[in-house]
């Protein structure tokens, strides 16, 4: 475990010693982003969209029982900004996109295409490597904030079609207003910002590290996407314990 983590930063202090000539490569980080953030809009979308109506469902009757219905809109917008969004569009960018990052340059890897690119003095980490997670660290944070107003709108369909809740749209969105503000999203992005970097680091490593043939691929894009998963788990605490004092 140790050593693995210490070659995934070795990738990482690579690929930012790599950073400062990423505008070589703009037309594959421009492949990468479209790849990453247009093909999981629709994800995304129904993803957050039901993630803001469950939260209303199981929050909204308990608030209102106890006359607190009108601050639903601000527990929705705060959860969702600061913790649930980030969270799940890093957990689907690892299971969707990761595993398609660790599974491509497994294969490269087993069939000796990176051994064939150091032959033509071409650095993997520079041809390969960095673009991936440039785009990563662009269309992730771009994705938490498309998942903040779906999510958003979605609770506040819920409260206000869900006979049991009754909330306005109005009043929800008007306190959300009052409770939400510019560091919560910030907040938010910021772990996003964390999670793409780590998620790329993890699946490309994976993906260099792969051996032995098609079922050598297999095992890497599920430690890939497993790895990920955890690791954004681990980091979300972390991130949470560091910015909790400046939420005051």
């Amino acid at each position: 475990m140790f050593r693995e983590l210490g070659q995934m930063l070795v990738l990482f202090g690579a690929t930012l010693r790599a950073l400062p000539g990423f505008l070589r490569r703009r037309r594959s980080i421009g492949e990468q982003i479209f790849e990453i953030g247009n093909a999981s809009l629709l994800m995304a979308c129904m993803l957050s969209f039901f993630i803001g109506g469950v939260l209303v469902l199981q929050a909204g009757s308990v608030l209102v029982e106890r006359g607190l219905g009108s601050q639903l809109g601000g527990l929705v917008g705060i959860s969702l900004c600061k913790e649930l969004a980030p969270v799940m569009m890093a957990i689907l960018i690892a299971g969707r996109v990761g595993s398609a990052m660790a599974a491509e340059l497994g294969s490269m890897q087993v069939y000796q295409e990176v051994d064939a690119l150091r032959t033509l003095n071409i650095e993997p980490i520079d041809y390969l490597v960095l673009p991936r997670i440039v785009a990563i660290t662009i269309a992730l944070p771009a994705l938490v904030v498309f998942s903040n107003l779906v999510g958003w709108l979605g609770g506040a369909a819920v409260a206000s079609f869900n006979s049991d809740i009754g909330i306005p749209t109005a009043t929800f969105f008007s306190n959300l207003r009052e409770v939400v503000d510019t560091w919560d999203i910030a907040h938010g992005l910021i772990k996003a910002f964390v999670f793409a970097m780590a998620v790329g680091t993890v699946c490309c490593h994976q993906g260099l590290q792969t051996r032995g043939g098609p079922r050598g691929v297999g095992r890497s894009v599920t430690k890939a996407v497993t790895n990920s998963i955890v690791l954004v788990l681990l980091l979300d605490y972390v991130l949470t314990r560091l910015l909790q004092p400046f939420d005051a």
